[in-house]
């Protein structure tokens, strides 16, 4: 795991720096606030970042907020809190884990490890999202392309759509990119 540390305790950052990298990861860069973090995070591309939440200048919680926004990285959120509000907001901001200083080394390693695994399942749900609703909007664009045909010529919606993909395979271009043109044409 490539780690990026954010405490604005020198200490505390040596500390983990030294459980993280006996575990055989890698500290790619320390930060003492949160708008270190993002920019860090943005310059390094960690695959996990481990964060105070209580820092100055922008708080681990609104950094890790801004950081999960863009789905840069996971988020782990280290205070010496355990309040209940506080592990509200860190639920509410996005966080994949949170501890609880000073933190044990058999627990931090697979705390980040647990993460990492919910943002990569994560990643994957989102991605999965993102081809779903393409292709629910390709097949509109074909709907109407069809839609078009048959108003058209008065045939079936299944001739209509093999005529879009003679054309298709005739002009070697996809089906939806011949429903497009076709969209244009008949709203010019």
């Amino acid at each position: 795991m490539r780690v990026l540390i954010v405490d604005d305790e020198s200490l505390i950052r040596m500390d983990l720096r030294d459980i993280i990298e006996s575990c055989g990861h890698e500290v790619v860069a320390e930060g003492t606030n949160g708008v270190e973090a993002i920019q860090l995070c943005k310059q390094h591309k960690p695959d996990i970042i481990l964060m105070d939440v209580k820092m100055p200048e922008l708080d681990g919680i609104e950094a890790a907020r801004q950081i999960g926004f863009h789905h840069e990285a996971p988020v782990v959120l280290l205070t010496s809190y355990s309040q209940q509000d506080l592990i509200d907001k860190a639920r509410d901001s996005g966080v994949y884990g949170y501890l609880i200083k000073p933190v044990r080394e058999e627990q931090l390693v697979p705390t980040l490890e647990m993460a990492l695994g919910r943002y990569k399942s994560d990643a994957q749900l989102r991605e999965k999202m993102a081809e779903l609703e393409q292709s629910l909007e390709d097949r509109k664009i074909i709907q109407k392309g069809t839609g078009i045909l048959m108003e058209l010529y008065s045939i079936s919606e299944e001739e209509a759509y093999n005529r879009i993909r003679a054309l298709s395979m005739k002009k070697r271009d996809s089906i939806v990119n011949i429903c497009k043109a076709l969209i244009h044409q008949v709203s010019k």
